[in-house]
């Protein structure tokens, strides 16, 4: 290593420290002097008051904890001025971890049972600006996006449905079921010019027309009624 290069600093949180130890060993011992472990702590809350105090360039931190968690602790992490890099260390992804921990700012994942070169190689990646997301991560977090992206397409559209005055939103639900306007006013006790008015007025706040508007309705998945 040239003796001018600074080495990057970590501190290990992980709430087993034979984990904190084994990683303080496989960072000291084969980074060749690029990387110096400055603290290990066990669980989120002193991770985070070791940070304010010594400032690693990185953070490597489990996600189950006790107290504080390791998702509420990057995100507290995150929000320091400087802010370190978090890599969430771990050995399983239970469900939503990968995107929860993305939302609190982490910018990757090293396994437990990576290889020193890897982890080392991941530890200085993050510090040169490259996420680092390895296949398993990566995997989960696009799966994760690809089940959540109907379900917010269909909150949206539940939303832009409550947002109308009831009774119109009643009769574009009603001509989404593919109901005409005079068995629309029959169905709400209306006159059918009243019904072409209320369908006039929603498709005017929703800047849709009639087919938008059932399509608009197709998305919302509305419970059946009674």
């Amino acid at each position: 290593m040239n003796e001018a290069t600074t080495p990057v600093t970590v501190s290990v949180v992980d709430d087993d420290p034979m984990i904190c130890q084994a990683m303080r060993l496989i960072l000291t011992d084969y980074s060749d002097g690029r990387i110096e472990v400055v603290s290990t702590s066990t669980d989120g809350e002193a991770a985070v008051r070791l940070a304010e105090r010594e400032h690693p360039d990185v953070v490597l931190m489990d996600i189950a904890m006790p107290g504080t968690d390791g998702i509420e602790a990057t995100a507290r992490l995150r929000a320091q001025r400087p802010a370190p890099h978090v890599l969430i260390l771990t050995s399983l992804s239970p469900g939503n971890t990968v995107e929860r921990a993305v939302e609190a700012g982490a910018e990757g994942f090293v396994s437990k049972t990576d290889a020193p070169d890897e982890i080392i190689r991941r530890v200085l990646g993050v510090c040169a600006g490259a996420p680092q997301f390895n296949t398993a991560s990566q995997r989960q977090l696009i799966g994760d996006l690809s089940r959540q992206r109907p379900q917010s397409r269909r909150d949206e559209a539940r939303a832009m449905l409550d947002a109308l005055p009831e009774r119109e939103r009643e009769a574009v639900v009603l001509a989404a079921e593919g109901y005409t306007n005079a068995e629309i006013a029959q169905r709400m006790f209306i006159s059918e010019r009243t019904a072409k008015a209320h369908l006039s007025s929603a498709a005017d706040k929703l800047c849709m027309g009639r087919v938008q508007m059932a399509r608009l309705v197709e998305r919302a998945d509305l419970p059946a009624r009674p």
